[in-house]
């Protein structure tokens, strides 16, 4: 049990330190909780990752990002956030995960355990919650998909060296992994919904991605759907007449994320049933139960690509307008 905070922040993601920031600059008593280490969801990013963005996008606090690539990388974004921590010196809690929040507004009561299995309580006036959505995967539920063979997250190419990969899922994240575990010598087998790749993929991924799938570089199988995954191979069930049984030694099933909608729930916010926005104030960005803030991708429900750093990074200036007016 600490003294009474003004602000706690539950994430200390790129959106998060930018609500403490603003926290901070207004000399408020604030502390970021982190259920991981500091920008966690860029941390757990593959190793190789290139931003989508340009550097100046990924600013917070008006600290510039110095980088050589006007794309940066990961290990510059998480030096970049690093710096950032340091220099406005902010109070955060690694490895420790919030469990609840109970109370009302001027007086919550947030529950905590650490990564060591202790239990904390924090009292706050105001609750900020920007807890992303990297952490929880969409998944398949099929059978096998818990197999040690099976994985959501893509970190690295080594490991599929001379095997042979199903990549699950036509966006983004699935063709980079796909390029990248080709290129370091693996035998790739991409399977996705869509008729074609392409709708929703960068300019300067669509052109790779389609060169290695018309040189056969890369297998595409569209309109499929992988049903079942069992050791040595998937079964994959194409344009809903064709069964194949593909021999394989790892799956990457790149389907998505979500944010946790059960926590929100569980403290109260009310969710949309058909989209999972939560219930927001547009301009305030308080929720439903006053005094609890949502920040960054969560506000978005299931559409995660409609808000990322370099516009969630704004919110601390929408949440903090709002609780200086009321604190």
């Amino acid at each position: 049990m600490t003294d009474s905070l003004d602000i706690l922040i539950v994430g200390a993601g790129p959106t998060g330190l930018a609500c403490a920031i603003e926290a901070a600059a207004n000399k408020l008593k604030l502390l970021v909780v982190e259920k991981g280490v500091l920008v966690n969801s860029i941390y757990n990013y593959p190793t190789t990752m290139t931003f989508f963005t340009s550097r100046e996008r990924l600013e917070i606090g008006a600290l510039p990002f110095p980088s050589l690539n006007t794309k940066p990388h990961r290990a510059e974004a998480l030096e970049y956030y690093r710096r950032v921590a340091e220099f406005y010196r902010l109070p955060i809690q690694f490895q420790e995960r919030v469990m609840g929040i109970t109370g009302a507004d001027g007086e919550f009561h947030v529950q905590t355990e650490t990564s060591e299995g202790r239990s904390g309580e924090y009292i706050t006036k105001k609750a900020i919650i920007a807890t992303g959505y990297y952490d929880l995967p969409n998944l398949m539920g099929i059978p096998g998909e818990d197999l040690p063979k099976v994985s959501h997250y893509y970190v690295g190419p080594h490991p599929y060296f001379r095997r042979k990969v199903v990549v699950i899922g036509g966006a983004n994240s699935a063709a980079v992994a796909a390029l990248d575990i080709w290129r370091h010598g693996a035998e790739v087998t991409m399977v996705f919904r869509e008729p074609a790749l392409g709708t929703n993929l960068k300019y300067w991924i669509l052109p790779d991605i389609q060169n290695r799938i018309k040189d056969g570089s890369i297998r595409t199988l569209p309109e499929s759907e992988v049903k079942e995954v069992v050791p040595g191979s998937v079964c994959v069930h194409r344009k809903n007449v064709e069964v194949l049984h593909l021999e394989n030694d790892f799956v990457l099933a790149l389907t998505g994320y979500h944010p946790d909608f059960d926590f929100l729930t569980d403290i109260g916010v009310e969710i949309d049933p058909k989209t999972r926005r939560p219930h927001c104030n547009s301009e305030t960005l308080e929720s439903n139960v006053p005094g609890i803030y949502l920040a960054g991708v969560i506000i978005a429900g299931m559409d995660t690509n409609e808000i990322f750093i370099e516009n969630g990074r704004f919110h601390g200036k929408q949440i903090l307008a709002d609780i200086l007016k009321k604190i």
